[in-house]
């Protein structure tokens, strides 16, 4: 392994490890009822937010979903100000108005998340005709789950972003289900999502999501032909979500998914698969995970003792 792999391999470890941590620790002290807000983890499908961080610039966008944690991180957002408003408090990035789903700051281009399945895709496609016209050399990263795929707005945003070549890069993490329901169970055995995107117009590619290292090399090349002027794409990651669609809890036991199923999943988890196929130095594993404690750490703090929203202020932001 050259020096240059090692180093694009630490990143990705380091990004994913961050993520994992910090929505492991959110897991682990829900039960404390002190966030009040439905949180939708990424424990799991770590792989394609790290793979963009690698590649992503300050000056590119990016939008997510209801389960944006990851992407938040990734794209350089502040993991106090993150905590803060999960608790609800005026010290996070959307004042505490909006919680988990709801995450924003501009400052670093990541543009918003939604609870509403498909709602930030034509905000996406939008920031990234802003783009355009204004003749900036960036790109707009839209991260969608397989559902999304599903909703009409879809169709209609990429092939807008095919019909204006727009530097927009459709980032699809197909976890399998949407909510409680198998792809199996909503579209034809016969359909993929890949060929969907083709039929519009979008240039789409398949990766193994949970290896982080494809990941990385996709995004790498469909990010740098975005760049040169070669319009739209879409980035299919097969990948999975290994908690509850909803919450902190493990939910095997509801029996949606198929037997073995979860367990498969957990042999393929995207962290232990980069450190199998890795030389990873014991050292540096130890200082970047306590690092990565110590910021958590400083983040739950900040969020507890930042005060609540004033009343006063509740008709504030409001826009109708």
């Amino acid at each position: 392994m050259t020096t240059a792999e090692s180093s694009t391999d630490q990143r990705l470890l380091a990004s994913m490890l961050r993520i994992r941590m910090v929505e492991q620790t959110i897991a682990d002290r829900y039960s404390e009822q002190e966030m009040r807000c439905p949180v939708h983890l990424s424990i799991g499908q770590e792989a394609p937010a790290a793979a963009m961080s690698l590649v992503a610039e300050p000056a590119d966008y990016a939008v997510s979903t209801h389960r944006g944690h990851a992407h938040y991180l990734a794209k350089g957002g502040d993991l106090s100000r993150m905590i803060a408003e999960i608790y609800g408090k005026v010290g996070g990035c959307s004042r505490g108005r909006g919680g988990s789903m709801h995450l924003a700051d501009p400052s670093v281009g990541f543009m918003g998340t939604s609870a509403i399945v498909g709602n930030s895709i034509p905000v996406g496609v939008g920031l990234g005709m802003a783009l355009q016209i204004k003749a900036q050399p960036n790109v707009s990263f839209v991260f969608l789950g397989d559902g999304a795929t599903e909703e009409g707005v879809f169709y209609e945003s990429a092939n807008f972003a095919a019909l204006r070549k727009l530097p927009v890069i459709f980032m699809c993490e197909n976890n399998q289900y949407s909510v409680y329901s198998n792809l199996e169970e909503r579209q034809p055995a016969s359909r993929r999502i890949v060929e969907v995107a083709r039929a519009l117009g979008v240039p789409a590619l398949e990766v193994d999501g949970n290896d982080a290292r494809a990941s990385h090399v996709t995004v790498a090349n469909v990010v740098a032909q975005t760049r040169a002027g070669a319009g739209p794409a879409l980035i299919e990651f097969e990948t999975h979500r290994l908690r509850e669609h909803c919450g902190p809890n493990w939910d095997d036991e509801l029996g949606y998914r198929k037997p073995g199923e979860l367990a498969s999943w957990l042999k393929r988890d995207p962290i232990k698969a980069l450190l199998d196929s890795g030389t990873f130095d014991p050292e540096w594993i130890e200082s970047t995970t306590a690092d990565i404690r110590t910021e958590i750490d400083a983040a739950f703090r900040f969020a507890k003792n930042s005060p609540y929203p004033d009343p006063a202020e509740l008709a504030e932001d409001v826009y109708a």
